[in-house]
């Protein structure tokens, strides 16, 4: 028992280790394909918005940049869920304004809570979305103004824009491929267990 708890120490000190190792290369292209595309989408979106509106929807597609630039592998950063969770929560928050009375102790969660239930229904999951359902509901006088047109300036657009430097920035190096689909998943997934295997038990933490 002691033995096996040693071993498991070993294994998770060695895990911490790999987790923290920093990559030059990876944190570079992270932050190059994050800036332009914050970047491009504020250039564009700043003559029609006002800095207070632009400072909502940035946040809610900065959230979008954590996943499309700096976890690209991950199944919530592709294409589908990017843009499909986006727009299905975009569409979601205007519907709710639209309806019900303006009290915002009512729109809001039940615009977050409904986006929720119809990306994943959808299969178009993506976090940041529900911040986008919030924004149609919570945002300025000229944000709600737009009313369906809000799903696609600047919803779409900014997602466009997100995609686009995305898909040549994670693409810039043989090491990042975006977007995954579910045979590379399954591959990349297939030789990182085969090489953490081999180094365990280069390192003698398995048999």
């Amino acid at each position: 028992m002691k033995k096996q708890l040693k071993k498991g120490a070993r294994i998770t000190r060695y895990v911490v280790y790999k987790q923290t190792l920093i990559d030059v290369k990876e944190h570079f292209w992270s932050f190059i394909g994050a800036f332009v595309g914050i970047g491009l989408m504020a250039f564009f979106h700043s003559d029609s918005l006002t800095d207070y509106e632009n400072l909502f929807l940035i946040g809610s597609f900065g959230a979008s940049s954590v996943l499309v630039y700096g976890s690209i592998y991950s199944p919530l950063a592709q294409p589908r869920n990017l843009i499909g969770g986006h727009v299905v929560s975009a569409l979601i928050g205007v519907t709710v304004f639209q309806l019900l009375p303006d009290i915002i102790w009512i729109t809001a969660p039940l615009a977050v809570a409904l986006s929720i239930v119809l990306m994943q229904i959808t299969k178009t999951l993506h976090p940041p979305g529900g911040a986008t359902a919030l924004i149609a509901v919570i945002g300025s006088e000229k944000v709600k103004g737009l009313g369906y047109m809000y799903v696609v300036f600047p919803v779409f657009t900014g997602c466009l824009i997100l995609l686009l430097v995305a898909l040549v920035f994670n693409n810039i190096t043989k090491d990042r491929h975006y977007p995954t689909n579910r045979n590379f998943t399954r591959i990349f997934n297939f030789r990182s267990r085969i090489r953490v295997k081999k180094i365990l038990k280069k390192r003698g933490l398995t048999s």
